[in-house]
């Protein structure tokens, strides 16, 4: 008898749990209407992949990031991130379908307010130009050469920089334009499009070891490399074509040119840099096993939130065309 009354007592609960959610089921979901800045914490959050860090990008406190995740669940009745079992926000599976619309919405959204400041802006008074240091000198020369005849009155401020640099240039709106190389990657803030490639090749004095035939892999190694170093911390941490252990960072693409040809080491160059030192003798181009030389693939750089007016358009069209060239 006592059994059966437990397991009468037990379908009873069953039942009562059942009602729940039916009656929950009957329920009309309440939504709200997300704000655009609690959908831009949301999508920084998953960037940055941390509370903290996307309090640091928008300098803005913890507590606010977090009130407006908290705020962004309860307009859509959902949990974005998890809360249990991990100390860095993972994103529920209803977070995961939100991300792709709310990364939509504020595309959009910097499109529009782009397209506005440009409907705004004439002629650019003033342009702001980051130039990777691996772009050919001559083509540059020539470009600025006959944006000067074409825009006489817009004052362009040039800066060259290498790797990570040039995007940090966009970022912090020292520049509005920026030809830079594929080791950005991507970048949020930032819009790219391909205007050219080049040829880099690992060369060295033609009395290096390394210039000798038949190079066994491994060999570049025991040899000091001379590396293009990145002055801002954006690849912090991030090695490219970097083979030897020993190795000279130098900050100045002209600098690693002149060490190579007194023979203080081995190192990638660009292909139109040292084609006179190769002609003459001064250098060599090295057959490694490894194939460290590429091609550096080269992309106009500009922030989405500030669209290119009628000079910044032209230097991208007019670079694209001569790096054909």
């Amino acid at each position: 008898m006592e059994r059966t009354n437990r397991i009468s007592a037990i379908k009873l609960a069953k039942m009562f749990k059942l009602f729940e959610h039916i009656e929950m089921a009957k329920t009309p979901i309440t939504l709200g209407e997300p704000s655009l800045d609690h959908l831009r914490i949301f999508l920084m959050v998953v960037e940055e992949g941390s509370f903290g860090a996307a309090a640091r990008r928008m300098n803005r406190a913890v507590s606010a990031i977090s009130y407006g995740i908290a705020q962004l669940e309860s307009q859509l009745a959902v949990s974005l991130f998890e809360r249990e079992g991990s100390r860095k926000p993972v994103l529920t599976p209803a977070g995961e379908g939100v991300l792709a619309e709310a990364r939509q919405i504020a595309d959009g959204v910097d499109a529009l307010l782009a397209k506005t400041r440009s409907l705004h802006a004439g002629l650019e008074s003033q342009l702001g130009l980051v130039i990777d240091v691996m772009v050919p000198g001559d083509v540059t020369a020539g470009v600025l050469r006959e944006f000067r005849r074409m825009f006489p009155t817009t004052a362009l401020r040039l800066r060259v920089e290498g790797l990570g640099a040039v995007a940090q240039c966009l970022i912090e709106e020292e520049a509005q334009l920026a030809i830079g190389g594929p080791i950005i990657g991507t970048e949020p803030l930032v819009e790219k499009q391909v205007v050219g490639a080049v040829e880099l090749l690992p060369v060295a004095a033609p009395d290096h070891p390394l210039a000798a035939a038949n190079i066994a892999p491994g060999e570049s190694r025991k040899h000091l490399q001379l590396v293009l170093t990145d002055r801002s911390r954006r690849t912090q941490g991030r090695e490219f074509s970097v083979l030897s252990p020993q190795t000279w960072r130098l900050g100045d693409l002209g600098a690693k040119h002149a060490l190579l040809k007194q023979g203080l080491g081995w190192g990638n160059m660009p292909h139109d840099m040292v084609a006179d030192d190769l002609e003459a003798g001064r250098l060599v181009a090295l057959d490694l096993p490894e194939k460290p030389g590429d091609m550096y693939t080269l992309s106009a750089l500009w922030r989405r939130d500030a669209r290119l007016g009628p000079a910044g358009s032209w230097l991208v069209d007019e670079y694209r065309a001569r790096l054909a060239r």
